[in-house]
C-alpha cells in the first residue's frame, strides 16, 4: 500500500468537515432533564446532537446504532476486536459575556467559537471525518473501529453506564478530549453534594437576614456568577458602601442593589474548567469573602462562615485536610462548583474533587463529611470515578505515539491530567487531543473556541490512529 497522505486528505474534506461541524454546534446540547422523554433522555437537544451525527453516519454507509438516546455510535470494518473512539455531544450551559452567540458559530481570525467548539464537539467532528477518510480510501482492516458518542459527560456519565450494560467494551481506544500528546493517566473524581437544613433565624439590632444564596449551574466549572439577598432594617447606603469598597479593592465587577424586599448583591467571576479551580475566578467564594464582614443572622453567618473555613483561599485541599500530591498526575484539587441557600430551607454546596492516583476516594470523602459535620452538613449525594491509568508499554500507547511523532515531529510525552475523559470507562483508553501544546485552553469558558488549523491536523492525526490501531 502506498503511503497515505493524511493531512492531504482532510483538505479534501474541510469545507464540508467545516460546514457539519458549524451546523453541530448550532444545537443547544445543554443537559435539560425537564424536556426529556423517551429516546432524550438528557433532553430533547441532546438526542438532537446525538441524531444528527448518527444521520451522518447513515448518509456516508456506516453501521450506526442509537442506544435509547443515551449514547449511539457509527463503526466500519469486519473483525473479532473493536477499537473504540469516545466522544460526547453534550456540552456545558453557555453563560455570559460572549463576544459573539455561543450556539451561532463563527469563525474569526482563524478560530471556530462556539460553545463545544473545542469541548467536545469539534473533536467528535474530527473523529466521525477521521474514520471516513479510512472508509473512503478503503485502507484493508483487520478490527473493527467505532466512534462512540454519549450524551452526559458533563454531567453524571449515564449515558456510558447505559450503553456498556447493552454493548461491547472495545480491547482498546482512545477519547479526543483532552491534550496532545498522550494522557495516560487521569485523576480519581469526586462530585460530592453536602446538604442541611437552615434552623430558624432572625437578623438582631445592627444584622442582615441572608434569605438566599444562589451560584453555580454545574460542579465541574468554576462559578462565574453568585447572587445573594439580604433582608433586614440595618443601614442600606454603609451596606452599599460595604460593597463598593470589597469590589474596588479586589477589583471585581458586581453590584448592590435595594429592592422592596431587602438588598440584591451579585459578583461576577471568572468560569474556567473545575479541575484547575485556581484559573478561575470563583464568584461564590468571592461573595462568601465579602459577606464576612457584613453582620448576619446566625444561620446565614455559619453558612458564610463555613464556605470561609473550609474553601476560601484554599483549592488544594489544604482546610479541608486532604491535601496530597504525586509525582505524576499531581495535586488533588478541590472545586466549588454549586452553592444554594434558602433560609428556613435547605443549605446545600457540590464539591468536585479530582484526587492522584496515590489517593483513596472513600477516605477523602470521610475527611470531608467529619469537617463540615461541625456545620450541620452531610453528604446527599456521591459520584466516584477512581483514578484511571495505563502502562507506558502498552500497544495502544506505542501505537499513538508513533502516529504522533510521524505527524508532528515532536516527541510523545506521556501526561497526566485532572480532568475525567471517557477513557476512563474503557478496559485500556487514553485520551488523545485535541488541544496541542502551548493552546490556550478554553473548554467551559466563554468565547469557547478551537484553532481551525488544529482541528484539521487533529483529523489528520485521529484518521491515522483509527487505521494503525485497526489495520
Amino acid at each position: 500500500m502506498t503511503e497515505v497522505a493524511w493531512y492531504d486528505e482532510v483538505l479534501k474534506r474541510k469545507d464540508e468537515m467545516l460546514e457539519e461541524l458549524k451546523e453541530f454546534l448550532a444545537i443547544e446540547s445543554v443537559l435539560d432533564e425537564a424536556d426529556s422523554g423517551l429516546g432524550a433522555p438528557f433532553g430533547r437537544k441532546i438526542a438532537e446532537a446525538l441524531e444528527y451525527m448518527l444521520k451522518l453516519g447513515e448518509r456516508d454507509g456506516f453501521k450506526t446504532k442509537n442506544v435509547d438516546g443515551y449514547a449511539g455510535h457509527i463503526e466500519y470494518g469486519e473483525g473479532e476486536e473493536l477499537i473504540g473512539v469516545l466522544a460526547h455531544v453534550d456540552v456545558v450551559p453557555a453563560g455570559d459575556g460572549w463576544t459573539s452567540p455561543p450556539f451561532a458559530p463563527e469563525i474569526r481570525d482563524g478560530k471556530l467559537y462556539a460553545r463545544g467548539a473545542i469541548d467536545d464537539k469539534g473533536p467528535a467532528m474530527a473523529a466521525y471525518f477521521a474514520l471516513k477518510i479510512v472508509k473512503e480510501l478503503g485502507l484493508p482492516l483487520s478490527k473493527r473501529a467505532r466512534l462512540i458518542l454519549g450524551g452526559d459527560e458533563e454531567s453524571q456519565w449515564r449515558c456510558m453506564a447505559h450503553y456498556f450494560e447493552r454493548e461491547e467494551m472495545p480491547t482498546m481506544g482512545f477519547s479526543p478530549d483532552a491534550d496532545f500528546p498522550i494522557i495516560s493517566a487521569e485523576k480519581g473524581l469526586l462530585d460530592l453534594r453536602f446538604a442541611g437544613t437552615n434552623e430558624k433565624s432572625e437578623a438582631k439590632d445592627g444584622e442582615w437576614k441572608l434569605v438566599q444564596f444562589k451560584a453555580g449551574q454545574r460542579v465541574n466549572v468554576v462559578p462565574d456568577l453568585a447572587e445573594v439577598k439580604l433582608a433586614g432594617e440595618g443601614d442600606v447606603f454603609e451596606l452599599k458602601e460595604k460593597v463598593q469598597d470589597f469590589l474596588l479593592t479586589h477589583r471585581i465587577q458586581g453590584y448592590a442593589e435595594e429592592g422592596n424586599e431587602g438588598v440584591t448583591i451579585s459578583i461576577k467571576g471568572r468560569a474556567h474548567h473545575g479541575s484547575e479551580p485556581e484559573k478561575g475566578l470563583n464568584a461564590a467564594l468571592e461573595m462568601a469573602r465579602l459577606l464576612a464582614a457584613i453582620p448576619l443572622d446566625s444561620a446565614g453567618r455559619q453558612f458564610i462562615e463555613t464556605i470561609n473555613r473550609y474553601l476560601v483561599d484554599s483549592f488544594f485541599g489544604e482546610k479541608l485536610g486532604i491535601a496530597m500530591e504525586d509525582e505524576f498526575t499531581g495535586r488533588l484539587t478541590v472545586n466549588a462548583g454549586i452553592f444554594s441557600y434558602e433560609a428556613e430551607g435547605e443549605r446545600m454546596i457540590r464539591l468536585n474533587v479530582r484526587y492522584p492516583k496515590s489517593g483513596e476516594g472513600e477516605k477523602i470523602c470521610e475527611a470531608i463529611e467529619e469537617k463540615l459535620a461541625d456545620d450541620h452538613f452531610r453528604i446527599t449525594e456521591i459520584d466516584h470515578k477512581p483514578a484511571h491509568f495505563v502502562e507506558p508499554d502498552h500497544s495502544l500507547i506505542r501505537i499513538l505515539s508513533k502516529v504522533y511523532e510521524e505527524q508532528t515531529g515532536e516527541k510523545a510525552e506521556l501526561l497526566a491530567i485532572g480532568g475525567g475523559t471517557y477513557a476512563r470507562v474503557l478496559d485500556v483508553g487514553v485520551a488523545f487531543g485535541p488541544l496541542f501544546k502551548g493552546r490556550e485552553e478554553t473548554a467551559h469558558q466563554r468565547d469557547e473556541h478551537i484553532v481551525v488549523e488544529d482541528l484539521l491536523k487533529a483529523t489528520a492525526i485521529y484518521a491515522q490512529a483509527i487505521y494503525e490501531l485497526a489495520k
